[in-house]
């Protein structure tokens, strides 16, 4: 006999999977976008032509967003897959997790410098 709430907690591992995907394509389009704000404030006292490293802070994010939604699909598969067989999901690791956590907090530190880096000019 199969206790739903394995199932129940599956699915709102998933969703909160997809969750997290869907924030972080959004985040990216407003970092991406945030550079054409700061092209037209930085417009209004000196003539800059590029929209600097936002677009590509943005779409890095966008990319990442996919690449979790991405890599969600096949773990969820996976561990109904072994939850109907009747075996025990192992406690291990979650490298998506981690890998997620590092490269976003890589991330952040870049956007940090640049921001700085930016005002500074």
């Amino acid at each position: 006999m199969h206790d739903p709430r394995v199932y129940y907690a599956a699915e709102r591992t998933f969703l909160a999977w997809i969750r997290t995907g869907l924030a972080m394509m959004g985040f990216g389009f407003v970092v991406a976008r945030f550079g054409l704000l700061l092209r037209e404030l930085a417009n209004a006292e000196r003539e800059v032509s590029s929209l600097g490293l936002s677009l590509w802070f943005g779409t890095a994010l966008i990319l990442g967003g996919v690449g979790v939604l991405a890599s969600a699909v096949p773990l969820y598969c996976r561990d109904i897959g072994r939850i109907r067989r009747g075996e025990i999901l192992p406690a291990k690791l979650n490298l998506l997790a981690v890998g997620l956590g590092v490269g976003l907090a890589l991330l952040g530190l870049a956007m940090a410098a640049y921001l700085v880096w930016w005002m500074r000019v």
